[in-house]
């Protein structure tokens, strides 16, 4: 297995995985979601293409505590971050090259470009206010 999957036994390892110098790629699902129990295996295999990103499996309903605020619409739910900033959050097409590519766009992207990014609209800001992996899973602990 490629990914880390959220446990509560889990939370202080995966914090400081949170806290390397790389990317963190999560994927956000339900147990009772067939979409999301599709898409596992398509995580497993971008997390294997991509073995310098940490890749996390998180349930939103057993995990309410650190994401119960998030606005997941739909399954399944990508959050894409470097250090700080949330580059991408939103519903994903269950298609490995659609993922593949985004998180190739997105690792192409310096510093200075997601800084640009994370402050260029009032939705990417609402995102690195609310959507901050590192920051939530500090706060729950």
């Amino acid at each position: 297995m490629h990914s880390t999957t959220l446990h509560s036994d889990n939370r202080a390892e995966v914090t400081a995985a949170l806290a390397q110098d790389r990317w963190i790629v999560a994927c956000l699902c339900a147990a009772w979601c067939g979409t999301c129990a599709t898409y596992r295996a398509t995580f497993e295999e971008l997390a294997a293409r991509h073995p310098d990103k940490y890749f996390l499996w998180v349930d939103i309903e057993d995990h309410a505590d650190i994401v119960g605020d998030l606005d997941v619409e739909n399954f399944p739910t990508l959050l894409i971050q470097r250090h700080e900033h949330v580059s991408f959050f939103g519903t994903m097409l269950p298609d490995p090259l659609v993922a593949h590519r985004l998180l190739l766009a997105q690792a192409e992207l310096g510093e200075e470009e997601l800084a640009r990014q994370a402050n260029s609209s009032e939705e990417r800001r609402q995102w690195q206010r609310d959507c901050n992996l590192r920051a939530l899973l500090n706060t729950s602990a």
